[in-house]
């Protein structure tokens, strides 16, 4: 068995670290969709499904590590930290993508506009959290997949 990284699949920090990310795009979506008005703009739209995709990756790669941790199994082989690698790398793209949008259009609705003063429908303190929720979200994936990138390097 090998040393035990901060974050390092198989390891209770990943777990941790699998669990924030699952919570937080979980309550993005949870706030962005029991918001009024939030199909007007395509991003936040995209917000909820790039959090879809990060909920269900971080829950499966959660469901993973507790296996591992439950029958106390290594799980540093280079094919599946190579997928791991790929698919943090692919979610949390899609996942700063879709919080930096969402972003841009509330600085468009708050400071350019000022749509959210002259429409009472817009929800705009709860497209605000959702997308606080949701860079949040993809802090705690960018860490898993720079841990998840050097273990599998130093694995080479």
């Amino acid at each position: 068995m090998m040393k035990p990284w901060f974050g390092a699949p198989g390891f209770t920090s990943a777990l941790v670290l699998r669990i924030f990310q699952c919570l937080c795009a979980a309550a993005s979506i949870a706030v962005m969709a029991s918001s009024s008005g939030f199909s007007t703009a395509t991003s936040f739209c995209y917000l909820i499904a790039a959090m879809g995709l990060e909920v269900l990756w971080s829950l499966g790669l959660a469901c993973l590590d507790i296996h591992a941790l439950w029958v106390k199994k290594d799980l540093h082989s280079q094919i599946l930290l190579s997928l791991v690698v790929v698919g943090d790398w692919v979610t949390a793209i899609l996942a700063l993508a879709a919080s930096s949008s969402s972003a841009g259009v509330m600085i468009l609705f708050v400071r350019d506009s000022e749509l959210c003063n002259s429409e009472p429908i817009l929800s705009c303190s709860m497209y605000q959290i959702s997308i606080a929720l949701a860079f949040g979200a993809w802090f705690w994936l960018a860490i898993s997949s720079h841990t998840v990138l050097w273990l599998l390097a130093s694995l080479s």
